[in-house]
């Protein structure tokens, strides 16, 4: 487990950079929710009145005067976009960065498979999201905490596990482009995560464009649907599940057979 332990360490200012980041700019909007409780009220009347920018944010759905509700929408379009590129970004540069940086070679003089090498880099990946959303949890919790509010367990679990999930996907996604690519991956990666965002913004706007959400990561992470079923769309995460694991199998097959660039 070298590479893996390997890879960790060389990232792991990074993965603590955008955990803390993350998990500050969630801090701040649970510290902001008390203040403006009183006011919900009005919010929610404002929203409803906005037509397509609530749908397309899920807000007609949610009632901003309760902590979950809050959280659903403002946390949680930080843990959305804010793990989805660093889930992006994080793949796509774990085996590109070996031809990138001209070190194919010196690994494969090591007692090591190609098989192997893709394995360990994809546990590391997954390693990395694991710990960034542990973090980003235990600092949501500890703020909620802070603030004396209490919150249904199972509905910020479930909304937590369905960012967990979505930056699962887009990992899988981006670690199968990265066995093709040499360079100019991080913009691939962030141009992938923003593209399905925004897929997911049109579905919600246009019941005409609701089959977008199969494609979209974001699709199963309507804090909407979440809090009012109890539950995870499964027929979208089924499918988003299926196209992580297409990624992974691609990545294997393409590293086994292509020709490094040492």
């Amino acid at each position: 487990m070298r590479i893996l332990q390997n890879e960790i360490k060389i990232n792991r200012v990074p993965l603590l950079i955008w955990s803390l980041s993350i998990g500050a700019l969630i801090a701040m909007c649970v510290f902001m929710f008390p203040d403006m409780k009183n006011e919900m009220d009005q919010v929610n009347k404002i929203f409803s009145s906005m037509g397509n920018f609530t749908a397309a944010f899920g807000m007609d759905q949610l009632n901003f005067g309760t902590l979950i509700g809050f959280y659903a929408v403002e946390c949680g379009s930080i843990i959305g976009i804010g793990g989805a590129f660093y889930a992006a970004i994080t793949s796509i540069c774990a085996l590109m960065n070996e031809e990138k940086n001209r070190t194919a070679e010196f690994l494969m003089t090591h007692p090591l498979t190609r098989g192997r090498v893709v394995t360990e880099k994809l546990l590391a990946v997954l390693s990395q999201i694991t710990i960034l959303n542990v973090i980003v949890l235990l600092i949501a919790l500890g703020s909620i905490a802070a603030i004396g509010e209490s919150v249904p367990m199972k509905d910020l679990l479930l909304m937590n596990l369905s960012y967990y999930l979505m930056q699962i996907e887009i990992a899988g996604l981006c670690f199968g482009i990265s066995a093709f690519i040499t360079k100019a991956g991080i913009g691939i990666g962030i141009g992938l995560a923003c593209g399905m965002y925004m897929l997911n913004i049109i579905s919600n706007i246009s019941k005409d464009a609701v089959a977008l959400k199969y494609v979209t990561a974001f699709g199963y992470t309507d804090g909407a649907q979440i809090l009012n079923n109890g539950g995870l769309e499964v027929k979208y995460l089924a499918v988003g599940m299926a196209l992580a694991v297409v990624g992974v199998v691609v990545a294997y097959v393409k590293y086994t057979k292509k020709d490094l660039r040492a």
